[in-house]
């Protein structure tokens, strides 16, 4: 299992490709409808996919460099702007609990550092997403360094680091929800990362369909609902297998015209800011509209708040990464 076809398939350095703009456009579209719609058949359809989507763009778009640089690199965009809205978000709970007449979230300081510093499984109610940005960066980072020993997804070592990351996410998250920094979910990440990889050097033929959506629809219909940030992947292997075919078909369908337009791709584009406010909104705003307006808070000012802060070097550079 060697060779270059997959390499010779990657997009450019800094090449934007416009469907992987619409692809995390639907998928934070669902990751929205999953925290507005918090049980039912809605919820439930959108836990089997939504966070392994990201998972594995984000291993589509993976290209070894060496690990130094990377991990710097990560550090001081990521990594940095985890930080950044974190620390605004906990200062924006005090100030908005504090004028409800609501306690704060964090209320014991200085021992609640620890907790906010520990994350992951340590941040709930507004705070909940926020384990998903530093088990990319992690997960990233040992990709990488794999990457640059083996740099072929195909490739036999590949598939045995893969089985066994796979193996030991379900054993530790069969033991524990236990999550440092969101560090649990790490190996299954590591696991979708490679698989977003491996799918860049696969040609899409129209037999697919008959193999994915069969596939897709019965993880929607009877497979139980995803919790990555806790270590629950559904059904062992078939869960998994049916997020990322759910995945693939959602990769293909952004490249139709109506699905990859300007909008969705501009929400897309928009992804991690809406995936760090839209669970403040509907947290705080959940008293005082119905679903379908919280929907619409919950993208529509995450998005313009997005291109303000792109307005600014500054502000896209400390908050955005850039």
């Amino acid at each position: 299992m060697s060779g270059g076809r997959a390499a010779a398939s990657a997009p450019k350095s800094g090449e934007r490709l416009e469907w992987i703009d619409a692809a995390k456009g639907l998928g934070i579209l669902a990751v929205v409808v999953g925290h507005v719609w918090t049980r039912g058949a809605v919820r439930d359809a959108v836990y089997a996919f939504h966070m392994p989507l990201f998972f594995l763009v984000s291993g589509y778009l993976f290209r070894p460099k060496p690990t130094v640089a990377f991990v710097r690199a990560q550090m001081a965009t990521q990594g940095l702007s985890y930080v950044l809205w974190l620390a605004l978000l906990v200062a924006a709970d005090v100030l908005i609990e504090g004028a409800r007449g609501h306690r704060p979230i964090f209320h014991d300081w200085p021992g609640d550092v620890g907790r906010i510093a520990f994350g992951g499984s340590e941040l709930r109610g507004p705070f909940t997403v926020f384990w998903f940005v530093p088990c990319l960066i992690v997960a990233r980072i040992v990709c990488n360094a794999i990457g640059m020993r083996w740099g072929d997804p195909r490739s036999w070592a590949w598939v045995a680091i893969a089985l066994c990351s796979a193996a030991f996410a379900y054993g530790v998250g069969a033991m524990t929800d236990v999550s440092p920094l969101g560090v649990l979910t790490v190996p299954m990440a590591l696991v979708l990362l490679w698989a977003g990889w491996l799918w860049r050097g696969v040609a899409w033929q129209p037999w697919m369909w008959a193999l994915l959506l069969p596939i897709g629809a019965g993880v929607l219909t009877f497979g139980p609902p995803l919790n990555m940030k806790a270590g629950d992947y559904g059904w062992p292997v078939a869960s998994i297998i049916g997020a990322a075919a759910i995945s693939f078909v959602i990769f293909r369908i952004a490249r139709w015209p109506v699905l990859g337009s300007a909008p969705v791709r501009w929400l897309g584009a928009a992804s991690l800011t809406v995936m760090y406010l839209h669970v403040p909104l509907v947290h705080y705003l959940s008293p005082y509209f119905g679903k379908g307006v919280l929907l619409a808070i919950a993208v529509i000012v995450p998005v313009a708040t997005h291109y303000l802060l792109d307005s600014n070097k500054v502000t896209a550079r400390l908050l955005l990464g850039k």
